[in-house]
């Protein structure tokens, strides 16, 4: 039988083995799932990154439509006040919910009543209804009372009593109110607040509205360019005379 130098291996020592070859294997296993929880927290931060990234540049083009010159001219579709041919045209984008709006709201009646034929008004829909629950169905009673000849009437009537119904879960039938003050066919009425063709009005103005880069209301226009909103009516009045003062010197 052939010399040889190894010794035979105990017991003790198999154990050892087997355990060193345990311990081996458990840290093998560790680190692969060390490397794999690295790897998707490096797959996380990249597609987070660029969603970040992606959220502001779109936030970035958002903002950049800020003050665009107005995207629609006035039109037969829209409702207007004075003069057709008057040589300043104010557009407002308003919600008729929105408090700023209805504080607004006697500033553009005082600035009619200076100005006359002088100026034409126009309003256009602007419902912010993820802040104000019963502004659509507002515009939609403006635009209905429209089919009757009585948009500005009920316009006005929506502004002056704002507060009556602004925060109602009943908007709608004080609307119903609103129409027999003014002396609207109230069937009729009944049947216009929910056409479709209104609805189609009102998301039209609001689309335009986004075009020309409104954001909240009111949003004005004078003459195509938006304006600052004033903070009194003077300031309003000044910026309207600034207007018929650059028409003379041109």
């Amino acid at each position: 039988m052939p010399h040889t130098d190894e010794q035979p291996v105990t017991k003790k020592e198999r154990r050892e083995l087997k355990r060193a070859e345990k311990e081996q294997g458990r840290k093998a296993i560790q680190k692969t799932r060390l490397f794999k929880r690295v790897y998707l927290w490096a797959i996380i931060v990249v597609v987070s990154g660029g969603a970040v990234f992606g959220l502001i540049k779109l936030g970035s083009s958002i903002g950049s439509k800020q003050n665009l010159p107005l995207a629609s001219a006035v039109s037969a579709t829209d409702w207007t006040r004075g003069s057709k041919t008057a040589d300043i045209v104010l557009i407002e984008y308003g919600d008729f919910q929105c408090p700023a709006c209805a504080a607004f709201y006697p500033m553009m009646a005082q600035l009619e009543r200076e100005f006359g034929d002088d100026i034409q008004v126009v309003f256009r829909h602007f419902p912010l209804q993820q802040i104000h629950a019963n502004a659509g169905i507002a515009a939609q009673a403006a635009e209905a009372a429209g089919l009757q000849g009585k948009f500005w009437e009920m316009h006005d009537m929506l502004f002056e009593h704002q507060q009556e119904w602004s925060n109602r879960k009943d908007a709608e039938d004080i609307f119903m109110q609103y129409a027999q003050r003014i002396d609207l066919d109230i069937e009729g009425f009944k049947r216009d607040i929910d056409l479709s063709s209104i609805k189609k009005k009102i998301e039209d103005d609001y689309r335009s509205g986004i075009a020309s880069g409104v954001s909240g209301t009111p949003t004005i226009f004078l003459n195509g360019n938006n304006i600052r909103n004033p903070r009194s009516y003077n300031e309003l009045r000044d910026i309207v005379r600034s207007l018929f003062k650059g028409e003379a010197e041109q």
